[in-house]
């Protein structure tokens, strides 16, 4: 299926970029999240119509993911969970948990957004994570799990 990207997509495209994808994650996932249409030729013209809409809508999402970077830099959140003596824990802290600690001090994120490759944090420690506010643009931040009293 070809497909006209109407934004930035990871690992995909720029806005604009013509594409080939498989039809069920153009039909089920770009076309009906607004991130692609079908490249019809009346798709193109419509796009090429409005190409500077979309080019504004986009650079808008990256100044706003950029500033929302900037007062990410540095930030640390400190995240009490019950543990054993010998420091694992009992459960896990997973991306909902870094999300609701960062939002509790005044720093909205999405756990969508919090990037784990190795996974859940099953000991307590310092851990970096890297937290993804738009397609490009990425903050580190330091999360500390403690024991709780």
């Amino acid at each position: 299926m070809e497909i006209v990207l109407l934004e930035k997509v990871k690992n995909l495209g720029a806005l604009g970029d013509k594409v080939k994808v498989k039809p069920g994650y153009g039909r089920n996932y770009l076309v009906p999240q607004g991130k692609a249409v079908p490249a019809t030729k009346a798709n193109l013209e419509a796009f090429e119509a409005k190409r500077a809409e979309y080019q504004a809508k986009a650079d808008a999402l990256l100044a706003n993911a950029q500033a929302r970077a900037g007062k990410f830099e540095n930030a640390e959140a400190t995240i009490a969970a019950n543990a054993s003596p010998e420091g694992k824990l009992f459960g896990s802290i997973g991306p909902r948990d870094i999300a609701e600690a960062f939002t509790a001090q005044g720093l909205a994120l999405e756990k969508s957004e919090v990037i784990m490759p190795e996974g859940a944090i099953h000991n307590l420690g310092d851990y970096d994570i890297e937290v993804s506010l738009y397609a490009d643009v990425k903050a580190p931040v330091k999360v500390h799990v403690v024991a709780q009293a």
